[in-house]
């Protein structure tokens, strides 16, 4: 039988002693590249317009913020204050601007009003020194306006709250301690006095629950058991 004659005369015939040619890490990048470019210079696009794009909004959110912050400064009246917080109601320095009116309220005594306007404060602050002091203000504010157990519990949940400031929760245990000392509730008083020394001992609070504590009956000492009498035998 003949052989039969080779499809490619040219070609060079394999000897199959030679070792087969292993395509390297570099011809593979090559055909991935090949395949996947369009994709991912499509990829990269996405990306760089991801970045571009968070550069803008972060830009232009700084620069709300300064806007607003201006607009803030100018706020020198109660007017003007009420303005700012209705045109930026979720704004933190709309909280700054109902903190403000809260204290103006509290002042001129309109309890009412403050209790409203702290509240508000307090939702939109949320975290922070600013909020805690809100939350105290609602908190006072209730107590002068008849409404004595919300204000007391309020209290006591800001002077048991460990995220508070320690001068937040000292103020709150000394006004729990001032408003039992009123009521004739002088063990209560008591309790709450040693609550504000165990909070902050060194603070301004302490100063004055120690003031208030020598102005309170020492309390009773406790009653002492009859003596037991054991009858002689007869």
């Amino acid at each position: 039988m003949s052989t039969p004659a080779p499809s490619n005369p040219n070609a060079t015939p394999i000897d199959p002693d030679q070792p087969v040619a292993v395509h390297g890490f570099e011809h593979s990048l090559h055909e991935f590249w090949q395949r996947n470019s369009r994709a991912i210079y499509a990829f990269c696009v996405i990306v760089l317009i991801a970045i571009i794009g968070k550069g803008g909004f972060d830009t232009y959110t700084r620069w709300q913020d300064d806007k607003v912050a201006a607009e803030y400064a100018t706020a020198s009246t109660n007017d003007k204050l009420k303005a700012f917080a209705a045109a930026h109601p979720n704004h933190q320095l709309a909280g700054a601007a109902k903190l403000r009116l809260a204290d103006d309220a509290y002042s001129a005594g309109n309890y009412t009003q403050a209790i409203l306007d702290y509240q508000t404060a307090a939702d939109v602050l949320k975290t922070g020194p600013f909020a805690g002091r809100a939350r105290l203000g609602n908190a006072m504010c209730k107590l002068l306006a008849g409404q004595a157990a919300e204000g007391e519990n309020q209290l006591k949940q800001l002077a048991n709250d460990l995220g508070q400031m320690k001068a937040i929760r000292a103020e709150a245990a000394y006004q729990l301690a001032s408003t039992a000392a009123q009521a004739g509730r002088n063990d209560e008083a008591l309790k709450f006095l040693d609550q504000v020394n165990s909070i902050e001992p060194a603070g301004t609070w302490a100063q004055r629950a120690m003031m208030l504590r020598v102005t309170l009956p020492a309390p009773l000492a406790p009653a002492a058991a009859p003596a037991v009498s054991i009858p002689s035998k007869p």
